[in-house]
């Protein structure tokens, strides 16, 4: 008669023999599933496979994760990926390609990487998810034109820890870079700390610590995302109803929310709400001392453009800006013109300065009491911040006024 303690000695032999056979199974197939080397930081490539060397890259990092095999034996147990929509590293600004760029990311994922659940980003996928990846599409201004990098980061949300980063360098010149719809009809432009936070861990390599303050807002970010969406659906209602709930929660003063809220009530007729969400939307500009506004001028010209499609907003604008700059008793402000590269430079520089002192007259006329702490300057397109040329609405942030709050002692 066997020994019933030998016998269970046997089997649990067995049963680790096999199962250390289906660990070194499954970890085959994933590293089948990674088999491109990862992104080599010199080689420049097409879009397309840019994207998908990325990808592999990030998910081969993944194997170095403690709790790796743990995800390999028990593959019901998927860990779930979230993703924030990738964004220009530039202008902090969601584009037609940045939008392609996640569409591959997504589909990749799915197809070769099972173990993971990938998610959009919204208010229940944040809830569930292990991790968030984040990315960043950049114009590379010191190279030929049609070079890209790609960062793609994946942060732990429990530790904040980034525990894969990877850059893919691209070469096309064809990219849409087109903002999409909340990003190109905003007013003011969305680059804020939250923003900055998000490029920065999109940036950030494997093994430090994520920006505190984006992990901290990744919740409002859901529910601002949900947003722009039914935005970009022309579903104006159910957009205003998420922008509120964003600008409602305690981190929900940002300058995405509250351009969101006077886009929607702008489109359902309520412009009295739109001059109160511009207004603070001036307001968190100003106190973050620099507040970015998109006024179009006829080209060559300091008269605004002839639309009052579009310009015919901006005698509100500067209302509301004035306003919000007159209750800032001891600061000054400083009205600086910019430029596309359009042109030689002296007259850029010239004409920029020309559009600012036209901006600053307008202000004063509004707030009297604000036209001793003004001041202009133009920059022509020294300070461009997308740089192409194009003049068309992707380079748009190009051909910006900006107010800056400045200490009237320093800059007297």
């Amino acid at each position: 008669m066997l020994n019933p303690s030998a016998v269970a000695a046997v089997v649990l032999r067995a049963w680790m023999r096999l199962r250390a056979l289906l660990l070194i199974a499954a970890a085959g197939t994933l590293l089948a599933a990674c088999a491109n080397k990862p992104v080599a930081s010199t080689e420049v490539m097409p879009f397309d496979r840019a994207v998908q060397q990325a990808v592999d890259d990030l998910m081969v990092q993944t194997q170095k994760m403690p709790a790796f095999l743990a995800r390999v034996e028990s593959r019901l147990q998927k860990s779930r990926i979230v993703i924030d929509p990738l964004l220009d590293g530039t202008t902090g600004q969601q584009t037609e390609v940045t939008q392609a760029a996640q569409q591959r990311i997504v589909q990749r994922m799915q197809e070769r990487f099972s173990q993971f659940t990938v998610n959009q980003v919204d208010s229940q996928a944040v809830e569930q998810a292990q991790y968030v990846l984040s990315g960043t599409l950049t114009r590379q201004a010191d190279a030929s034109a049609g070079r890209w990098q790609l960062a793609l980061a994946l942060t732990e949300l429990k530790s904040g820890t980034v525990v894969a980063q990877t850059v893919a360098r691209i070469a096309d010149e064809k990219l849409d870079t087109r903002p999409t719809a909340f990003y190109r009809d905003s007013p003011v432009s969305t680059r804020d700390r939250a923003v900055d936070g998000y490029i920065r861990t999109s940036q950030t390599p494997a093994g430090q610590q994520a920006d505190a303050l984006y992990l901290q807002r990744l919740p409002t970010t859901a529910v601002l995302q949900e947003a722009i969406d039914a935005y970009a659906a022309g579903r104006w209602q159910e957009a205003l109803t998420r922008y509120e709930a964003a600008a409602q929660r305690p981190d929900g003063q940002q300058l995405r929310v509250y351009n969101g809220l006077y886009l929607t009530q702008m489109q359902l007729g309520r412009t009295a709400d739109a001059e109160r969400s511009f207004g603070q939307l001036a307001k968190l500009g100003l106190e973050a001392s620099k507040l970015s506004v998109k006024f179009l001028f006829r080209p060559g010209s300091t008269e605004f453009l002839n639309d009052s499609r579009i310009s015919g907003v901006y005698p509100m604008w500067l209302r509301q800006i004035a306003r919000q700059a007159a209750q800032m008793s001891n600061n000054c402000l400083l009205v600086t013109g910019h430029t596309s590269r359009t042109g030689s430079e002296s007259v850029n520089e010239r004409l920029s300065l020309q559009r600012a002192t036209v901006v600053r007259m307008r202000l004063a006329a509004e707030a009297p009491s604000l036209a001793k702490r003004l001041k202009e300057a133009g920059m022509g397109f020294r300070e461009n911040i997308v740089g192409t040329g194009a003049d068309d609405a992707s380079d748009a942030l190009d051909r910006r006024v900006e107010f800056k709050v400045e200490d009237c002692a320093a800059s007297s």
